[in-house]
């Protein structure tokens, strides 16, 4: 196969290019490049959307069954409004991190019901130990970032989220299409 006027395109303009076909149009427009050159094909807006709804929803599910156990627990214990306090503010860090613990390979519940990955952008590997930390972001700081974003835009502020990406999601049925053709490398 080959690609017309190919001495000025870069690498991820020829793999869209050679992609549309096999992937269709936009899914070849999400074509990027890992650290380390290798193309993937980025998770769509809406499969993203979709998988941290799902994550949400077990995080709301689990939390919620762990504060009921939590004050049947303590109900009959001794304790302070404010120990009682405490111990259900751990549960919005601890709850994450334990579905974290599932997420190891980048496949949570939300990215196997939508057909996604997350993995590392250096290198596109799965993020392994760091798991329980990017669920802990998914479930409860993003919706924070997000309620900071809207209430900026009303205070008359830029709404920003500047920051180093260090994993995103993948498209792994497209991924896989993509990477059994043959891309040349430059």
């Amino acid at each position: 196969m080959t690609v017309s006027g190919t001495a000025r395109q870069t690498r991820l303009e020829i793999a869209q290019e050679l992609a549309t076909p096999v992937l269709g149009r936009r899914a070849a427009k999400r074509i990027a490049a890992f650290e380390t050159g290798e193309l993937y094909v980025e998770a769509g807006l809406i499969a993203r959307t979709l998988s941290w709804f799902v994550d949400f929803l077990v995080f709301a599910a689990g939390g919620g069954a762990a504060f009921v156990l939590m004050a049947g627990a303590t109900a009959s214990a001794d304790l302070s409004d404010t120990t009682v306090t405490l111990l259900a503010l751990a549960l919005l860090v601890i709850v994450p991190m334990l579905y974290g613990l599932w997420y190891g390979n980048g496949r949570a519940l939300g990215a196997i019901l939508t057909g996604t990955r997350l993995v590392r952008v250096r290198d596109g590997g799965r993020i392994g130990r760091k798991a329980c930390w990017a669920m802990l972001l998914r479930t409860v700081l993003m919706p924070l970032l997000i309620i900071v974003m809207i209430v900026s835009m009303f205070d008359g502020g830029v709404p920003s989220a500047d920051g180093s990406v260090v994993r995103t999601s993948i498209d792994r049925d497209a991924t896989e299409r993509l990477r059994a053709l043959d891309i040349p490398e430059r």
